[in-house]
């Protein structure tokens, strides 16, 4: 345990070194703009060395040193705070025999860890962010499963769950060789509950490692600080008395354009006054200035008309046909609909379905309204019928009150 304490004494106190020197050379820090879902992330390999510690609650009865792994995949999600999920596989030897479930004295165990990590990069924290700092120091959280392998130990081939949760803090230093490649020096402490790794399953142990490896840069490798600093108004002072006397008439002639604006808004007032009280949909007779209320039903069917091989009534027909219904349609109202289609576009099979189709669409606004479909008739004459001239003008659909 000295040593590794030792060993992280010496990085924290090399890194507060490089933080201050960088804080002489970037004093500007954020706020950085968002950066995209690739950007800044990170691929990690390593290698390194493991051990096993003993507690109170477990004797000392494992191997010295061990070999441990590193795979990584990580985000820089601003320049202090980033994120890590991978694999870090662990494998020792036990020191002493345990006689009741059949282990040597040497024989070999091992497990995964699949973890998932916070980590805080106080490099830049402290010094502000540079993209091209050549250390940085960044201490984590981690959490995770271990998951034993039956294969390298021998407690786990017996045991009914070999997954266990575990926790532990870490070290990592990045040091800077080129923009897409980084050495890595990962220092971790790992608490784990021996369920499925020892003869006792109340017991903890603690297993720190070190190892070294590579990470590779992928996306864009910085961040982009966000100028949120608007540009400074350039006002010329003091002004000069032609300049003062051409403000002056400026402000004086809109003085006199808003006046002017006012009393064309309080002519239209008075011009609106008669129309206010109007109920839209309702029909008027107007007469000397009078707007009087009138029921007004229609001569002739109305048509509502559909585009080119559309069932589909566009904004304008459907407000036309809103209209209609609002004024006429009720739940006593009978109406008779029929549905065409140009014989000009498409076989006369198409147009039989089109005017169907354009009866349905009529039909269902009609019921929407109001309207009881016991009391609608209707009749889809495709392009045998051409009850207008024109290929557009038989695009249509009519609705005649009965």
């Amino acid at each position: 345990m000295k040593g590794i304490k030792m060993i992280l004494g010496m990085l924290a106190a090399a890194s507060i070194v490089f933080s201050v020197n960088a804080t002489a050379q970037e004093k500007a820090r954020g706020p950085y703009e968002t950066n995209k879902a690739i950007d800044n992330t990170w691929i990690g390999v390593g290698g390194g060395v493991n051990a096993v510690i003993a507690t109170e609650m477990a004797p000392a009865n494992w191997g010295g040193i061990g070999l441990a792994t590193d795979l990584n995949f990580g985000k820089w999600w601003t320049p202090a705070i980033g994120n890590r999920i991978g694999w870090h596989g662990l494998w020792n030897n036990t020191k002493l025999g345990f006689d009741q479930q059949g282990v040597a004295a040497g024989d070999n165990f091992g497990f995964n860890y699949f973890h998932a990590d916070l980590l805080w990069n106080i490099s830049n924290t402290i010094g502000g962010y540079k993209a091209d700092r050549f250390w940085d120091f960044a201490p984590y959280l981690t959490m995770g499963v271990l998951d034993v392998s039956k294969a390298r130990n021998i407690f786990a081939r017996n045991a009914g769950n070999n997954l266990e949760y575990s926790a532990g803090i870490g070290l990592l230093n990045v040091l800077r060789v080129t923009e897409r490649i980084n050495l890595t020096l990962d220092l971790q402490a790992l608490l784990g509950k021996a369920h499925a790794y020892t003869n006792n399953a109340g017991r903890f142990m603690i297993f720190p490692s070190l190892t070294a490896g590579l990470a590779f840069n992928l996306g864009k490798i910085d961040f982009d600080r966000h100028d949120a600093i608007a540009a400074p108004l350039t006002i010329p002072v003091p002004f000069t008395t032609e300049q003062y006397d051409a403000l002056s008439q400026k402000v004086a002639a809109l003085e006199k354009e808003n006046a002017a604006l006012k009393q064309k808004a309080a002519a239209l007032e008075d011009q609106l006054t008669p129309f206010r009280k109007l109920v839209n949909g309702q029909t008027y007779l107007y007469e000397n200035g009078t707007f009087t209320a009138v029921d007004v039903k229609p001569g002739a069917p109305v048509s509502v008309y559909f585009d080119m091989g559309s069932a589909k009534l566009s904004a304008r027909e459907k407000a036309h046909l809103e209209y209609f219904t609002d004024a006429l349609v009720n739940a006593d109202t009978k109406l008779s609909v029929n549905g065409y289609a140009d014989k000009q576009t498409g076989s006369a099979k198409r147009n039989q379905t089109l005017s169907e189709q354009r009866v349905k669409t009529v039909v269902d606004l009609l019921k929407k309204a109001g309207a009881t479909e016991s009391n609608i008739e209707t009749a889809a004459h495709g392009s045998s019928v051409q009850p207008f001239e024109g290929a557009a003008k038989n695009r249509v659909v009519t609705i005649e009150l009965k």
